[in-house]
C-alpha cells in the first residue's frame, strides 16, 4: 500500500521541494518559451517558502511532489506544481490540489488560481477533470481558476434569509442556483432571502403546486423565476417548463434540482441546506459549491454570519 503523506512546507523541505522541482521540469519536452522552473533554487524556494507557504508531498518517506503558494487578494495562486516522474500515476498531484484548496478555505480565500501551458494536454485535462476553468489566456499560458465552496452554520432561519440576501448583491441576469435538502430544511427560506436582495415583487413561497414562478424585478433589475423540481418527472420535464427562454435575462433558483439542473448551464452555484436530528433546533448547514468559469473568475463570499 502506497504510503503518501502531503505536509505544509517549511524551511526543513526546501532542498527536497527544489529536487522535485528540477526532476518534474526536467523531464517536460522543452516549450517556447521555455518555463522557469529550473532557475528555482534553495534561496528562491525558501523565499517562497516563508512568504506564502506550499507542500510538500511524500511517498514511502521519499520526496515525489511539491508545490508553492502564492497570496494576491482573495486568491491563492498555485506555482511550481511539480511530480517527481517516478512517481506518477499515483494520485501525487490529485492528493496536493486537494490540500492546496484546503489551504485556501482555512485563510479565508475564496479562489484558487494556476498557470497551465497549453502545449500540454494531460496537464489542462488533469485541470479541467479537478473542477478548474479558464478564465483567460496570455499567449501559451492558460490561466485556471476554481472557486472554493463556501460551508457554513446557520443558526436560524433569519440567519438564512441574511446568507441569501447577501449572496444576492453578487448575482446577476443568467446565474442559476441548483437548491438541495430535505423537506423544511431551509431551501424556501434561502430564497425568501435572494428575493429580498434582488428586490423582486411578490412573496417568495414554496412553488410546489405551480412548479414554476416568475418575481420580476422593482428596481429594474434580473427576475427571479422560482423553480420546485419535486414532483418532475426528469430532464424532458424540466424542459417542457421551457426556462431556456429566460435564462439569460433572469435568476433561476431550482429547488430540488440536484441530478436534474445542473444541464441548464455550466456556470451555476450547487447549494445544500441540511439540518440536524432535532426538529426544535433551527440551525442548518449550509453548503454553497461554485462551478464553471463565471464563478471562477469572481469567486463567492458570505460574511454576514461573519459578522453577527
Amino acid at each position: 500500500m502506497t504510503d503518501l503523506h502531503v505536509v505544509d512546507a517549511t524551511a526543513e523541505h526546501v532542498d527536497q521541494i527544489v529536487k522535485v522541482i528540477h526532476h518534474a521540469f526536467s523531464a517536460r519536452r522543452v516549450l517556447d518559451p521555455p518555463s522557469t522552473a529550473l532557475s528555482e533554487n534553495a534561496t528562491t524556494v525558501a523565499a517562497a517558502v516563508v512568504a506564502y507557504g506550499g507542500l510538500l508531498a511524500t511517498i514511502d518517506g521519499e520526496a515525489a511532489g511539491a508545490m508553492l503558494f502564492d497570496e494576491s487578494g482573495d486568491v491563492l495562486n498555485l506555482r511550481r506544481v511539480s511530480v517527481n516522474p517516478r512517481f506518477q500515476g499515483r494520485g501525487v498531484a490529485s492528493a496536493m490540489v486537494g490540500c492546496a484548496e484546503e489551504n485556501a478555505r482555512r485563510r479565508g480565500l475564496s479562489r484558487v488560481r494556476l498557470v497551465a501551458r497549453v502545449e500540454l494536454p494531460d496537464t489542462v485535462e488533469f485541470w479541467r477533470r479537478r473542477g478548474y476553468s479558464v478564465v483567460s489566456r496570455e499567449g501559451q499560458n492558460l490561466n485556471y481558476a476554481k472557486a472554493m465552496t463556501i460551508e457554513l452554520t446557520v443558526p436560524t432561519a433569519d440567519d438564512m434569509r441574511a446568507a441569501g440576501e447577501e449572496l444576492a448583491g453578487q448575482l446577476r441576469a443568467g446565474d442559476v442556483l441548483v437548491l438541495s435538502g430535505d423537506l423544511g430544511a431551509g431551501k424556501t427560506t434561502f430564497t425568501q432571502g435572494l428575493g429580498a436582495g434582488l428586490k423582486v415583487r411578490g412573496n417568495i413561497t414554496s412553488p410546489t403546486f405551480v412548479i414554476s414562478r416568475v418575481h420580476p424585478s422593482l428596481v429594474a433589475g434580473p427576475a427571479l423565476v422560482h423553480v420546485d423540481a419535486y414532483r418532475l418527472g426528469g430532464i424532458a420535464e424540466l424542459d417542457d417548463l421551457d426556462l431556456d427562454a429566460s435564462l439569460d435575462e433572469a435568476i433561476t433558483v431550482v429547488e430540488w434540482g440536484h441530478g436534474l439542473a445542473e444541464s441548464l448551464a455550466p456556470d451555476r452555484l450547487d447549494i445544500v441546506v441540511t439540518r440536524g436530528d432535532d426538529d426544535s433546533d433551527e440551525t442548518r448547514d449550509l453548503r454553497i459549491s461554485p462551478a464553471g468559469a463565471r464563478w471562477a473568475a469572481t469567486g463567492l463570499r458570505l460574511t454576514a454570519l461573519e459578522r453577527g
